[in-house]
């Protein structure tokens, strides 16, 4: 029997990247997986190319319509929401607005960021919490980051979101354990994950591999994490393997958190 098997999943930022990565995975461990961004045509094609038991539908995030119309459809498409992968978020950077340092960022692109990333993972919970109570049972996946745990002086509002998603995530896991819920509530945070957000910075020159090893060279392991990676531990939490596992946090970063710059590199040593 595979590890989802009869499970219903709702993903959203799933048209590409870790989100579709991690409906590629569900799928794979057989539930059933409802994709859903506001990029209404990508998300479509992917949905399209996952086969029968993937859908798609419109979500924006930061709309609380949206997220009682589409928890709404599920219960009554299939009487349960098993699953609730809340990955959409932004960076902040997507509009060419460079200026996130705390001395000289808008309190606009403040706001926009932490209303899709942090709100949106608010309502997500909120509206998890309401489907699965009838069951009494399920599994919310926050996807935060590595910015959630350290400070980042570029991207101050990007980090403030995803550290407030860190300690939301433990609040509702243990709102869900004093309502006598099996609802588990976890977050994962990736560091450097080669999405097609990369792209743009890396190119397809003849330099790419030495931007990319640039870009990674903080990190242990030396290299970029793969969407597939941060997946499998999504696919982990949302499993009956994972029955204990509430209100924890799980980093990917290639073992960057492990140390710190001062740590010598071999050839230090």
């Amino acid at each position: 029997m595979k590890r989802l098997e009869g499970k219903v999943a709702l993903i959203t930022g799933a048209a590409r990247g870790i989100g579709e990565a991690i409906a590629r995975s569900f799928l794979d461990e057989g539930a059933r997986v409802c994709l859903s961004d506001i990029n209404d045509k990508l998300g479509a094609e992917t949905a399209a190319q996952l086969g029968a038991s993937a859908e798609y539908i419109h979500l924006d995030v930061r709309k609380e319509q949206d997220w009682a119309s589409a928890t709404s459809y599920l219960l009554g498409e299939y009487r349960r929401l098993d699953i609730v992968v809340n990955n959409a978020g932004i960076t902040g950077f997507e509009d060419g607005d460079l200026i996130h340092d705390p001395e000289n960022a808008s309190l606009s692109a403040w706001r926009s960021v932490h209303e899709t990333n942090l709100d949106g993972v608010f309502l997500g919970c909120k509206y998890a919490i309401k489907a699965m109570r009838p069951q009494k049972a399920g599994s919310i996946i926050n996807i935060s980051s590595r910015s959630g745990l350290v400070g980042i002086p570029g991207a101050a509002a990007y980090a403030s979101s995803k550290a407030a998603i860190r300690n939301h995530t433990k609040s509702v896991a243990l709102y869900c354990a004093e309502q006598g819920l099996q609802i588990r509530c976890n977050s994962i945070h990736p560091a450097a994950i080669l999405t097609p957000m990369w792209e743009p910075m890396l190119g397809n020159g003849p330099d790419r591999e030495a931007r990319m090893a640039e870009f990674v060279s903080d990190t242990p392991l030396r290299r970029f994490g793969l969407p597939e990676e941060v997946a499998a531990l999504a696919v982990l939490l949302a499993s009956d393997e994972a029955t204990y596992i509430t209100g924890t946090e799980l980093n990917i970063d290639g073992g960057i958190l492990a140390g710190s710059s001062a740590s010598p590199r071999a050839e230090d040593t």
